[in-house]
């Protein structure tokens, strides 16, 4: 029930085929390369991030770091409990400090499997943010709000400006 016209998208691969089409289904095209850095509105906001690289979740986190967005933030992407089992915890708290940082703010549901798109959906959850959970956080995790850069990283996933 979402009117279209409040839906933005982006992905920097789109062709001009596809920005064609979603102009005419009336979604609203972000102008420009965020980097995943989109800030909520007043109203609750749903991310679909299938697929995408750590950094860009990590960015969405960042940039939207406080009790009042997170808490209405839901996101559907990539398992933050996957990241973190695949991920020695050095690298995690070093590239990716935000997704580090919300695990334990974080509820997070996988999607059930389908037989026909096990390689698709296979580390797809639905994250978001209780208000309660965030204010359980400790003080120290809402300080640093230092805007990720990622000079470290070696298999960063994301398309750059």
């Amino acid at each position: 029930q979402v009117p279209p016209s409040q839906c933005f998208v982006f992905d920097p691969a789109f062709s001009e085929q596809e920005l064609a089409l979603l102009g005419e289904l009336g979604l609203r095209l972000l102008p420009e390369n965020e980097e995943g850095k989109h800030r909520v509105g007043e109203a609750a906001t749903l991310f679909y991030m299938i697929h995408c690289g750590k950094a860009l979740y990590n960015n969405l986190l960042w940039s939207n770091w406080a009790l009042g967005a997170l808490s209405k933030m839901v996101i559907i992407g990539n398992s933050f409990h996957g990241i973190e089992e695949r991920l020695l915890s050095r690298i995690l708290e070093r590239d990716y400090s935000y997704i580090a940082k919300v695990l334990k703010g974080t509820e997070e549901i996988a999607f059930p499997s389908h037989p026909h798109y096990t390689d698709t959906f296979n580390d797809t959850s639905i994250h978001w943010f209780p208000l309660q959970k965030l204010k359980e956080l400790s003080c120290e995790v809402w300080e640093c709000v230092e805007e990720p850069t990622y000079q470290e990283c070696d298999d960063l996933e994301i398309i750059r400006k």
